[in-house]
C-alpha cells in the first residue's frame, strides 16, 4: 500500500516489476495501459462534494462576506477540495443573493496560494494570518499538518476573528489543542476504502483498477459542527443537507456549472 499522488511513478514502477503482488495506491488513479497485470487499485476521492458543502457552510457562517483557502502544493488531490470549496461558495451566493468573496483560489484558471510544503506549522499561520488581514474570517487549510498553524493562530485570535475548516480528517478530533476553532472538517475517509482493499486480497477478489468515494457511498462527508453546532442556524443546516441530497441525486452539480 502507498499513500499520496507523489508516488504514482514509483508505484507503477514496483507494480509492473512484481505482477503478481496486489498493490493499492491512495489519491492516484492510473490510465490503460499504465498497469501490465491490473494489480493496482488506485483510490480516488470526489472530495470536491464534501468541500462544496463545507464551501457552502462557509459562506453561510462568514461575518466578513469573505472566506479563503490555500494549499499545500499544487497538485489534483489538493486543489480538488478547493474547487469544491470555491463553487460552494458561489451555490451559497445563488441560492441566497449574497456575494461572499473566496479569496486564495482560482479555479478557472487553478491559480491561488500554496505553501510548496505541507510539514511547516509556521507557514500555516503566515498564510492564515495573511488570508485574516484580506478579511477572511474562515480559512480551509489544504496541506496536511501545515494547517495545524492556522489553528493554532484561531486559537489566539479567537473563533470571532477566525474559523479553521479541516481536510482529510475529522480535525476537531485529531487536533485536540485547538479543537474549539474548527467549524467542520471535510473527511476523505480513506480508512474505508483502504479496509476494502484490503479485505478483497484476504476473500481473493482484489482485482485492480480504480474505486471512488462518494458522498453517496460514504468514502467522503462533512464532519459534524462539534462545539460550533449551537452557531449554525438551524435553516443553513437545513440547506446543506438539501444540497447534499442533491449533489447525491445529481441535481447539483459541484463543478460550478
Amino acid at each position: 500500500m502507498t499513500v499520496g499522488f507523489l508516488l504514482g511513478d514509483a508505484t507503477k514502477e514496483a507494480a509492473n516489476a512484481n505482477p503478481d503482488v496486489p498493490f493499492t495506491i491512495v489519491d492516484y488513479a492510473y490510465a490503460d495501459g499504465d498497469i501490465t497485470n491490473n494489480n493496482v487499485l488506485g483510490q480516488v476521492f470526489n472530495t470536491d462534494e464534501a468541500a462544496f458543502l463545507a464551501g457552502y457552510l462557509a459562506a453561510g457562517m462568514s461575518k466578513t462576506g469573505k472566506v479563503g483557502t490555500f494549499g499545500g502544493v499544487n497538485i489534483p488531490p489538493v486543489t480538488i477540495f478547493m474547487d469544491g470549496f470555491y463553487y460552494g461558495v458561489q451555490q451559497y451566493n445563488a441560492d441566497n443573493g449574497t456575494d461572499v468573496k473566496v479569496i486564495g483560489w482560482d479555479p478557472k484558471k487553478q491559480k491561488g496560494l500554496f505553501t510548496e510544503n505541507f510539514e511547516s506549522l509556521d507557514d500555516g499561520r503566515t498564510f492564515a494570518q495573511n488570508l485574516v488581514d484580506e478579511g477572511a474570517d474562515i480559512v480551509m487549510p489544504v496541506a496536511g499538518p501545515v494547517g495545524l498553524g492556522s489553528a493554532a493562530l484561531a486559537t489566539e485570535l479567537g473563533t470571532d476573528k477566525l474559523m479553521i475548516i479541516g481536510v482529510d480528517s475529522d480535525q476537531f478530533e485529531s487536533d485536540t489543542a485547538n479543537s474549539a476553532v474548527y467549524l467542520t472538517s471535510v473527511l476523505k475517509n480513506m480508512d474505508v476504502t483502504t479496509f476494502n482493499a484490503i479485505k478483497s486480497v484476504v476473500d481473493g477478489t482484489f482485482e485492480g483498477g480504480v474505486t471512488v468515494g462518494t458522498l453517496e457511498n460514504g468514502g467522503v462527508g462533512l464532519a459534524p459542527y462539534h462545539d460550533m453546532e449551537s452557531m449554525v442556524p438551524a435553516e443553513l443546516a437545513a440547506q446543506i443537507d438539501t444540497i447534499k441530497a442533491g449533489i447525491i441525486d445529481g441535481s447539483v452539480s459541484v463543478k460550478g456549472e
